[in-house]
Formats: structure tokens, C-alpha cells, sequence
């Protein structure tokens, strides 16, 4: 009988520890999946859409990547970087409309849009900076705009190169801030490859920058836009940095807003600081 009950603690000592192994098992299994496929769950490419506009194929890398361009010729241009899964070639009618004194280039990421390869974030970075050089020296000025995945790429590109104007629509702080909270029982910082570090940046952007954010925006959190934008702003002028939030707007719905395309206009149209910033003030006061 003595022998009977000194077992049980036994069994369920056993019994806990083989517990305890299977779910630790299926936290490694899990953590393994998480890094072998988390390119897969970062990036999302876009589908080749046949279309009428002009377009480059841009050797960089060992890739081509396709830049579509719109108003060739004028002194003034922007490159712009969309956000995960966009089809980037749908903003070309509309861009082409409101800034025909601009040319503008839509770059299709490696693995998006007919570019050839697999997008990273040291791909996209090099290819960023490879569009530019080889653009670049036909313009004046030269300003980046970069939606969600690409506000981390202009970020990057505003920080290593000479741009005129930067536009971040719902940027972020870092992915691996994002990853973090969506994984916080994971070691996301020695998990994650790509981590977008835009914050670590923010201090070598020189240029005036302007910030769209969503209130409602459930991918990329205001408060991790806000976190990016109180770096931007640290140590420079009041005025070189701008946030207008669009209280309603959810991540992926923001450019509908009717004050987005104004917002865009004044500040890319180039007016004197002074104007643009009560321009623009104005828009947020509405």
C-alpha cells in the first residue's frame, strides 16, 4: 500500500515532465517555422499587370527590376515605393494627373511586378539606391515617397542619399518593433532577418519630411508612426517634419480620404516653407 502511494507522485511527476517536453517541443517547431518562412509572412508580391505606360527594366544585383515612369523629361521628379502587395502600376493614372509637371518613377521590388528575384531587405535597399543613381542625374530635385513596406526603404534612401523631399504614408518605426508585439513569446530580435530599422535612420534624414498616418490602422499601429516621427524630428527644425493623422482611415484605405491628394500636392508642389506649412496646417485643421 506505502509502495502504491509513493507511485502516483511518480506517475504525475512523469506524466508533467513529458508535458512539459511536448510543449516546449511545439515552441521550438513553432520559433523554426517562424525563421525558416518569415519572408513569406513580411513580404506579399504583386502580380504583373499589363499596362501602357512606359517602362525600364533596371539591371542591379544580377535582378531586373521594372520602373515604370510617368511625365518623362521635366526637372522635377519623385520615385515612389509601395506598400506590401501593391500593385504599384494603379497609381499611374491618378500620379500622372496631379503632378504633370513631375516625372515619376514606380518601382516594382525584386519578385514584384515583373521584377526578376526575391525581395530582402538588402535587396530592396540596393535596388532603392540603384534607381536612384541611375535616375537621379537627370533631374533637379528628386523626392522619395514610400507607403508601409516602403517607408522603410525611403527612409533608407533619404538617409544615403541627397532626396529633396520625403513622404512616409502609415511608415512605421521597425518591423522588428511590429514583430515583437505580434510575437512576444518569440526571441523576434534573433529570429527576424529583415527588421527595417527606419528609427535607427531617422536622425541622418536631412530632408523636410512629410507623414500620413491612419487612426485606424490596425497592420501599423499610430503609435508606432508617431515613435518614427518623434525621431525624425529630434534635433531638427519644427517645421522640417510634419504629421497630419486621418482619424478615420484604416491602413489600407487612407489614399481615399479626400485631404490625401491635397496633402500630397502641397507639399510636393515645392511651395516656400512658410506657405506649405500653413497650407498644410490648414488641411489638418479640417
Amino acid at each position: 500500500m506505502r509502495q502504491l502511494i509513493m507511485e502516483i507522485p511518480t506517475v504525475r511527476k512523469s506524466k508533467l515532465f513529458h508535458f512539459v517536453l511536448l510543449l516546449l517541443g511545439i515552441y521550438l517547431v513553432v520559433a523554426a517555422l517562424l525563421f525558416v518562412f518569415q519572408r513569406a509572412f513580411i513580404y506579399l508580391p504583386s502580380s504583373e499587370y499589363e499596362h501602357d505606360f512606359e517602362q525600364i527594366t533596371l539591371p542591379n544585383d544580377a535582378v531586373n527590376i521594372e520602373v515604370i515612369v510617368l511625365n518623362r523629361g521635366n526637372e522635377n521628379a519623385f520615385i515612389y515605393f509601395g506598400g506590401n502587395a501593391e500593385a504599384v502600376i494603379l497609381n499611374a493614372l491618378k500620379f500622372s494627373i496631379n503632378f504633370p509637371t513631375k516625372t515619376i518613377y514606380l518601382v516594382n521590388y525584386r519578385g514584384y511586378g515583373g521584377s526578376s528575384g526575391k525581395p530582402t531587405e538588402a535587396g530592396l535597399f540596393s535596388d532603392a539606391t540603384a534607381v536612384f543613381d541611375n535616375f537621379s542625374p537627370a533631374h533637379k530635385n528628386i523626392a522619395v515617397i514610400g507607403r508601409s513596406l516602403g517607408s522603410g526603404v525611403a527612409v533608407h534612401l533619404a538617409a544615403n542619399r541627397a532626396v529633396s523631399q520625403v513622404v512616409l504614408i502609415t511608415p512605421y518605426d521597425s518591423i522588428l518593433a511590429i514583430a515583437k508585439k505580434q510575437y512576444p513569446m518569440f526571441p523576434i530580435s534573433l529570429l527576424l532577418k529583415d527588421q527595417y530599422d527606419s528609427v535607427g535612420l531617422a536622425n541622418r534624414v536631412s530632408a523636410p519630411v512629410l507623414v500620413l498616418a491612419a487612426g485606424k490602422d490596425r497592420i501599423i499601429p499610430l503609435s508606432h508612426s508617431q515613435k518614427l516621427v518623434d525621431a525624425l524630428g529630434r534635433g531638427k527644425e519644427q517645421e522640417n517634419v510634419t504629421m497630419i493623422v486621418f482619424e478615420q482611415a484604416g491602413h489600407n484605405n487612407i489614399s481615399q480620404f479626400a485631404d490625401y491628394d491635397e496633402s500630397l500636392t502641397v507639399f510636393l508642389d515645392g511651395l516656400e516653407i512658410e506657405t506649405r506649412v500653413e497650407s498644410i496646417q490648414q488641411i489638418i485643421a479640417q
